[in-house]
């Protein structure tokens, strides 16, 4: 009869490959939907370049993998159940908002189920404050800087191309946002498949007994969380890529790339400081800073409004969903 841990370890290696996969295509648009917007890309272009530099930048770092897998809970909290009920509730909250086309963030779906399991697991105690507080202050200060970085740079392009005829301009930047919609791919692949690297390694270090040092990510789960990213993104995910680029605000190729440069600088410096933060966000309020740029009635404030008002609500869902799946499935199975 297989090993009870090791059948635990395989299971919750498959779902958080499961989550990274649907991560990919739920956050697609956070790469891509700004250059199909502009028409600077075909979608199957886009999705293609998206899926390739996801794969590249989840290769060159693991500093927020360390945040996620043992920044949130402390190592002998976070057991083979732990773990499991907080794939399983990301999953579930995942695919319930990419089904009704609301670009939530995965990033923050992942994190506050492991807090709710935690606090089913072990108790309010058992979750490490500095390491949410580093995650609340990434949910509160990347949107910010998103918005003001590209509202900022789209100012600065106006004044540089003030004199520049419109046509030129286009031309110029159908090339430029290329560059900026292969920068943000690089920036979401390095930002996001790191939460699927810590909670795999969280899983190991619970099967190993890895403390202190002996903790960190292996390469073949770099790997991997690499690979089952840039699967999902060329799976593409259409619905959100709609609201993102199509409905928040009216979009031309410099507006796309200020956008993206902004967006992805902030994810990129945050990241490698091992703060997690939310691609959807801040793209979405970067989007929003250039459609600011022109007027406050170009940004459609309703669908801006219906975005933030699922970042809101994933926080306390997703903690209510990871304590219930917690709680459901020691009842079920008597394990810890």
């Amino acid at each position: 009869m297989p090993d009870q841990a090791l059948m635990a370890l395989i299971v919750v290696v498959a779902l958080a490959l499961v989550f990274d996969f649907i991560n990919g295509f739920h956050d697609t648009a956070n790469a891509i939907a700004t250059s199909v917007a502009t028409r600077v890309l075909t979608p199957a272009k886009a999705v293609a370049m998206a899926a390739i530099l996801n794969v590249v930048g989840a290769l060159t770092g693991t500093a927020v993998a360390n945040t996620v897998g043992r920044g949130i809970v402390p190592p002998e909290v976070a057991t083979q159940l732990l773990v499991i009920s907080a794939l399983i509730s990301a999953i579930t909250w995942n695919l319930v908002t990419w089904y009704f086309g609301i670009p939530s963030s995965s990033s923050h779906a992942l994190i506050f189920s492991i807090v709710g399991a935690g606090i089913a697991a072990a108790g309010f105690e058992s979750i490490i404050v500095s390491g949410l507080t580093r995650t609340f202050e990434g949910l509160f200060f990347s949107p910010l800087f998103g918005f003001l970085g590209a509202f900022a740079l789209m100012v600065l392009l106006f004044w540089i191309f003030a004199r520049v005829r419109p046509s030129v301009v286009s031309r110029i930047f159908g090339r430029l946002q290329v560059l900026s919609a292969a920068y943000m791919a690089y920036s979401h692949g390095l930002g996001d498949a790191q939460k699927t690297m810590g909670v795999i390694t969280m899983a190991l270090a619970s099967y190993y007994g890895w403390t202190g040092d002996e903790w960190s990510v292996p390469l073949w789960v770099i790997l991997a969380a690499a690979g089952a990213m840039g699967a999902g993104t060329a799976i593409g995910g259409w619905r959100i890529i709609e609201t993102m680029g199509l409905k928040v605000v009216e979009l031309r190729p410099i507006h796309g790339f200020a956008a993206e440069t902004a967006a992805a600088t902030v994810i990129e410096v945050a990241s490698r400081f091992g703060i997690p933060v939310s691609t959807t966000h801040v793209i979405s309020t970067a989007i929003m800073g250039v459609g600011s740029t022109r007027r406050l009635s170009a940004v459609r404030w309703g669908i801006a409004g219906r975005i933030v008002s699922a970042w809101v609500i994933t926080l306390p869902v997703c903690t209510i969903l990871g304590w219930l799946v917690y709680s459901a499935l020691h009842l079920i199975t008597g394990a810890q």
